[in-house]
């Protein structure tokens, strides 16, 4: 006996489009239009996404969104995509492209000892040029063996790294040798110079100091330990360490000199800063246009620095 059997396939019709545009009372065109505004947004947060990652490939992984949006908002322009910052840092938001904050490192300080200590020639006062006043201090690198110490010497006006060393000791000489590197390295040798560090045996040893007044350098120390009283150099040593991949440990001492080199030259030359009104360290120190930007609590009462 043959027993007919229903086709499902044959009966089920086809899903049209116009039904689900007749069920929301909009236009077919209006539907197209915001289908095909849909699909831009897509392709435009994509590009936008991969603009972001090779940007901070290129100048540091912890770039956070104002100086992204400030950079790349040309970019974008040229491109046809129009994103006002808000948006910008939805996106940023939404794809998980937020920069975490971070956690404060140990002290490398060793202030217990029998040199002279100098007065704090700087405390509330800014700078008004570079070369006017220097900030060293050190901070530690991990590699597998062991600890590796970078001794830093940065312009406070400019916020440019003029001299830096990376050794696997904290002898004077680690120090020393980034001094003379800052010297080397000096635009207006003829003009006064200030350097405040803190007051850890390296900065008051005398191998140290007699290299500094040999160079007309006045030296200047913190008093006490206050992050705020070295705030350029605490915060150059994290922007180090952070965005440029230092804060992990890295394989060995010969590594390590090779990313500090690197994070250097993009440091001073392509990394912005808020504080320099979104210019690189290198064309304020060359230009001098900004006025400084203090990381203090309280900025009522800096002065100006005369010397």
């Amino acid at each position: 006996q043959n027993i007919s059997r229903r086709d499902r396939k044959k009966e089920t019709k086809p899903f049209k489009r116009k039904w689900l545009i007749q069920c929301f009372g909009i236009s077919k065109q209006a539907f197209y239009k915001r289908l095909k505004s849909h699909k831009t947004k897509v392709e435009n947060d994509q590009i936008i996404i991969q603009m972001i990652k090779d940007y901070r490939n290129e100048v540091g992984q912890r770039t956070g969104g104002i100086k992204l949006y400030d950079k790349l908002k040309p970019k974008m322009e040229l491109l046809g995509i129009k994103m006002g910052r808000d948006k910008f840092y939805k996106l940023l938001r939404t794809y998980n492209l937020l920069v975490p904050r971070t956690k404060r490192y140990f002290i490398t300080t060793n202030s217990k000892h029998q040199f002279y200590k100098y007065d704090n020639l700087v405390k509330d006062k800014a700078p008004t040029r570079s070369e006017q006043l220097w900030v060293s201090d050190i901070t530690y690198i991990k590699t597998e063996n062991k600890h590796c110490y970078l001794a830093l010497v940065t312009d406070a006006y400019s916020k440019k790294i003029m001299g830096y060393k990376l050794a696997s000791h904290m002898k004077t000489s680690l120090c020393t040798d980034a001094l003379a590197m800052a010297i080397k390295n000096r635009k207006y040798p003829n003009e006064k110079l200030i350097h405040h560090s803190d007051r850890g045996i390296q900065y008051c040893n005398p191998a140290y100091t007699e290299i500094a007044e040999q160079n007309n350098i006045t030296l200047s120390m913190t008093q006490q330990y206050d992050p705020y009283e070295n705030a350029v150099a605490e915060r150059i040593n994290r922007t180090l360490k952070y965005e440029y991949g230092l804060k992990q440990t890295v394989k060995n001492v010969t590594l390590a000199k090779k990313i500090i080199k690197r994070a250097v030259s993009i440091y001073n030359n392509k990394r912005t800063h808020h504080s320099l009104k979104l210019n690189t360290p290198d064309f304020v120190h060359i230009n001098q246009n900004v006025a400084y930007h203090s990381y203090k609590r309280n900025k009522e009462k800096l002065e100006l620095l005369t010397f």
